[in-house]
């Protein structure tokens, strides 16, 4: 091939426009404003990556805290009913040996206050019993002393036996 070809063919300017356009770029240094933008990028790329490894660590830490915060809740929550329970247990045998002792003590005041009650009833029938055999020994005396000459004696003797027994 001469030069007046090679100079016609087509392949051969777009080779050395191609060539100039490589010597233009490097001259104007595009590909070291290409790599330090790409090293800028990859930079905010690991500052970002490094950034997301730190909150998953944080994450992980905080789940792994929450997670014993509730095994520690369960367990206080788990101990508090059986207390609860326990204590409910407990309540109730002493409200059930509270109220047997109540029972108790109110059918022996129940029974004291019959007692008392028939007591009474028992004097006041007593006390009756007493008043009228006094009326009738002393009608008996008076008839008698008032057939019979009285004396004074006898009829203050008869006057204190009266008095005592009333």
């Amino acid at each position: 091939m001469d030069l007046t070809a090679m100079l016609q063919d087509a392949h051969f300017w777009e080779g050395v426009g191609l060539v100039i356009l490589i010597v233009a770029l490097i001259w104007l240094k595009v590909p070291g404003m290409a790599m330090s933008a790409l090293d800028a990028r990859g930079q905010r790329i690991q500052a970002q990556l490094d950034e997301a490894t730190k909150l998953r660590q944080e994450a992980e830490k905080l789940l792994a805290d929450i997670k014993v915060q509730r095994e520690t809740t369960e367990r206080n929550a788990a101990e508090m009913l059986a207390n609860a329970q326990a204590e409910a247990v407990r309540l109730s045998a002493d409200a059930k040996v509270k109220l047997e002792e109540q029972i108790k003590r109110r059918g022996e005041l129940a029974e004291r206050r019959i007692a008392l009650a028939q007591a009474q009833a028992e004097a006041e029938v007593k006390a009756a019993a007493v008043d009228l055999a006094a009326q009738a020994a002393e009608a008996v005396l008076q008839a008698r002393l008032a057939a019979a000459h009285s004396d004074p004696l006898v009829d203050s003797a008869v006057a204190q036996v009266a008095a005592k027994l009333q």
